[in-house]
């Protein structure tokens, strides 16, 4: 399927979203035109309506493969931050037209789990959220629970269909709709945009070199630095959301990571909801804000650059490989001392603009809402590159560089970035599982080498001249899109542009189409293409089924195995799950949850059927002294009979101890 679009002029605000299998779904949905406004919080007659929406869709934390690098020993053992959907919905002043916009704090939208979504707004609404009008974007953490895909590629690591996550996402991405058609009111947008500085580097340089002197030229830099942020304020000045879209991957997080969590956009968004819902817990509160994906392809977070960890030395070369440990060796290193500090700092950078931007946002966008959408089958699309000339896409395949990873996550065996040559013992591998990919696929997909005949994300910048947005990994994920430049010298990008060497040709000019037909209010006469399956795999999952669970001896569920001490100082780092006495109500008052990033919930399967849960506390200087206390609340499986369980909370709780000022 081809993607979804959202069009918005002021005088053009577009924006894309693309993904795909063999079929590539699209969507455009536009308002038009700009005023400016001195004061974006004043009373004045709203454009629209407008409504925001979060909700939890976390899910199984523990035993599950983790989405993003496709690592088979990275499975989930705990929580960083709890992952949400956060839904956005813009009506006409009539409603008779509606966009809907969610970023889902997940790996990518896959088709299966869009076409649920799709499946259950129409049984709660009939006709008015569509597949024209809703556009779905993950954030591409890669810290999120795997296995809601229905395709056999993304099976091989998430080891197939993992029901518990699919069914928290489809939830939660329906109930933050939910939550939003519940609260829409009169509104206003305001845009704005700016440069973030310090954040990103691009991981494939060798790469974007490769590309024309003369359009290299019409930028400062090799990475797209802009920020756009969309702010939403209801008709009596009261501050509803936003929606920022910056170029960079969630990837501060590496793949020797277990907690699950949302990446330093997930901390952007933290911090911003924090600060404007003063005094909830995270995931509460009416302000929502998402840091959605953007045309982040190339863009790393790992600022530092590529070193190799066993000598230190950089390799910051077009294979990315070391002399000793080849590609393995290879990993960039974030700003911080450690992953978690990494995360942070580029999610504190990320927040700090966007919340720039949103004070200063003074530009309105008008107009009217259209919307577009089109399935197109991404292995047969015929692309005029001039009067001349028209090429093809091809069937989908990845190349060998695929396997290689990234310096972001580096991949397995012996695989290198920029393999433009097959390598024989693999080729013969590939064959005798898969079959050897057709003549004709191998020149179609020419100088990448095949690795994998089969397949299902948008690089550098965007059209000179416009308000232009990409909002990426949205509906069905598409790999990467690179340009035909970067193509020939295949890495991991490259290898990864399933549809040929012209992929991105093809994109531009069915986006093209889809852009005409909204600007001639011609959506109804666009094809509607051929709509992919929905397979019925519902059974098929590698995971095993969870057993009973035994609590130690002389021991109950909730026990306290490591007791705390007595007395903190602020600046230490121990266990708790916070919350604090009042000795006003004489009451416990909940302070932190574990959606807080100040907290780390860790959990390790034992023997004998016992597990062990451990909860950190970050403190962090200014904590109010006081008396505090540790809680965990958890579920254990039971054996009632021979082929039945059933699932019992328990809790526990430390005692009391004190955290005095330093």
């Amino acid at each position: 399927m081809f993607s979804m679009v959202l069009l918005a002029r002021i005088p053009d605000f577009l924006l894309h979203s693309p993904q795909t299998s063999d079929y590539n779904n699209t969507t455009t949905a536009t308002p038009t035109t700009a005023t400016t406004t001195t004061n974006s919080n004043t009373t004045e007659e709203a454009k629209y309506w407008v409504g925001v929406g979060r909700a939890d869709c976390t899910g199984p934390v523990a035993q599950i493969p983790l989405m993003g690098y496709a690592n088979p020993e990275q499975v989930g053992e705990g929580l960083l931050s709890r992952l949400y959907s956060r839904a956005f919905i813009v009506a006409d002043p009539e409603r008779s037209k509606r966009i809907v916009f969610v970023s889902a704090d997940i790996g990518m939208v896959s088709q299966r789990l869009r076409l649920e979504v799709l499946q259950q707004l129409q049984s709660k609404y009939g006709e008015l959220y569509r597949q024209d009008n809703v556009i779905l974007s993950g954030t591409h953490t890669h810290s999120g629970p795997g296995g809601y895909f229905q395709y056999t590629l993304f099976w091989i690591t998430s080891k197939g269909l993992i029901k518990p996550a699919l069914k928290s996402i489809v939830n939660g991405i329906v109930k933050s709709i939910d939550i939003a058609h519940e609260n829409m009111k009169r509104g206003r947008l305001f845009i704005n945009r700016g440069t973030v500085e310090n954040s990103q580097i691009n991981r494939s340089p060798f790469s974007y070199l490769e590309n024309p002197e003369s359009e290299r030229n019409r930028y400062s830099s090799n990475t797209d630095k802009d920020m756009v942020v969309l702010k939403m304020v209801a008709e009596d000045g009261h501050e509803l959301g936003l929606i920022s879209w910056f170029a960079v991957h969630p990837v501060s997080m590496n793949n020797s990571n277990h907690l699950v969590n949302s990446d330093n956009v997930g901390y952007a968004s933290y911090l911003f909801e924090q600060e404007k819902n003063k005094g909830m817990l995270p995931g509460e509160g009416s302000f929502v804000a998402a840091f959605a994906s953007s045309n982040l392809g190339d863009v790393s977070p790992n600022t530092r650059g590529p070193f190799c960890a066993n000598t230190g030395e950089s390799c910051d070369n077009p294979q990315s490989s070391c002399p000793i440990g080849g590609a393995a060796m290879c990993m960039a290193k974030g700003p911080g001392n450690d992953m978690f500090e990494s995360t942070r700092i580029i999610g504190q950078n990320i927040y700090l603009k966007a919340k720039e931007l949103y004070e200063k946002a003074s530009q309105e966008v008008t107009g009217p809402l259209s919307s577009a959408h089109q399935w197109v089958n991404m292995s047969d699309v015929s692309v005029e590159l001039n009067a001349t000339h028209t090429v093809k896409t091809c069937k989908p395949a990845l190349g060998h560089s695929f396997a290689a990873g990234t310096i972001d996550g580096v991949g397995a065996f012996n695989f290198t970035q920029g393999s433009v040559e097959g390598d024989p013992f693999w080729d013969q591998i590939r064959d005798q599982l898969l079959g050897e990919p057709s003549n004709e696929t191998k020149a179609c997909h020419k100088p990448k080498p095949i690795l994998f005949s089969t397949g299902e994300e948008f690089d550098s910048h965007g059209t000179r001249g416009m308000n232009v947005v990409i909002a990426g990994l949205c509906n069905v994920y598409t790999h990467y899109i690179a340009t035909y430049e970067e193509y020939q010298v295949q890495r991991y990008e490259a290898a990864s542009t399933i549809y040929g060497p012209h992929t991105l040709s093809a994109y531009i000019q069915l986006y093209r189409g889809l852009a005409k037909a909204i600007a001639l209010n011609a959506t109804e006469e666009l094809p509607r293409g051929p709509e992919p399956p929905l397979f019925n795999v519902t059974s098929l999952t590698l995971v095993p089924a969870l057993g009973v669970d035994k609590a130690p001896t002389n021991k109950s569920f909730g026990d306290v195995l490591e007791e705390v001490r007595q007395e903190y100082r602020e600046t230490e780092h121990n266990f708790l799950t916070v919350e604090k006495y009042s000795s006003i109500s004489s009451s416990w008052r909940v302070v932190l949850n574990d959606a807080s990033w100040d907290t780390r919930f860790y959990w390790s399967k034992g023997s004998s059927d016992q597990s062990n849960v451990t909860i950190e506390w970050h403190i962090p200087a200014g904590t109010e002294p006081g008396m505090y206390r540790l809680r965990y609340f958890g579920h254990y499986k039971k054996r009632v009979l021979l082929l039945q369980t059933i699932t019992i909370p328990f809790e526990g709780s430390s005692s009391a101890f004190q955290i005095t000022a330093p």
